[in-house]
């Protein structure tokens, strides 16, 4: 990744965060520090700390930018005819998105986050995503005359993102072709995973999901 330019003041807290992802995405998690981001804006160690008060602070900028792209992306999923090919369509963009922006992926699932109580905005956007899948399948519950109580949606959206997580690990890692399972296999599995989970979730298998 291109080295970037020392930025004015007003927009470095701006540059801070594009440095502290290129650096996580180049060297790690474990290389990320303020020291370093200033040493490759080319600025003083201290003048990152003037927008982020510690490491943790940038990380939690870093990981709202995340969640806020990732919920946006859900939201921009279009419209479906039933609350389960609404379903379906969330799961896919779930998977798209994390194929296609796996940095930000990681930063949401695969990071020690900051402490939630200390960076409240981080963990509204979090929460923001998370609710999109809670209200996706009250629908669905809902459209089959159930009376879902909220604590049922909430294990079952955990139980929905607990199923894609694990897809998108296998699908992120590769290791599936060396275990000679065929592309084409590969490639339906993710139909397949949706399939299942509707019904998982008590859905009729007649109803493509």
């Amino acid at each position: 990744m291109a080295r970037r330019t020392r930025q004015p003041d007003r927009d470095l807290a701006d540059a801070c965060v594009l440095e502290a992802l290129a650096i996580v995405e180049e060297e790690g998690f474990e290389k990320l520090s303020l020291r370093e981001v200033a040493r490759r804006l080319g600025v003083s160690h201290q003048a990152p700390y003037k927008h982020f008060p510690s490491r943790d602070h940038i990380v939690a900028e870093m990981v709202a930018r995340a969640f806020a792209g990732f919920a946006a992306h859900l939201d921009a999923r279009g419209p479906a005819a039933t609350p389960r090919a609404d379903l379906g369509a969330m799961g896919r963009a779930y998977v798209a998105y994390a194929l296609a922006h796996p940095l930000n992926y990681q930063l949401m699932f695969a990071t020690p986050l900051p402490a939630a109580e200390d960076h409240p905005e981080m963990m509204r956007l979090g929460r923001h995503a998370f609710t999109l899948l809670e209200d996706a399948i009250a629908r669905v519950h809902a459209a089959e005359g159930r009376d879902a109580s909220a604590d049922l949606v909430g294990k079952d959206a955990l139980f929905v993102w607990s199923v894609m997580h694990g897809l998108v690990g296998i699908l992120h890692r590769n290791a599936a072709p060396s275990l000679g399972i065929a592309p084409a296999t590969l490639a339906a599995v993710p139909e397949h995973v949706l399939g299942r989970i509707g019904q998982a979730l008590g859905l009729p298998d007649e109803e493509p999901a």
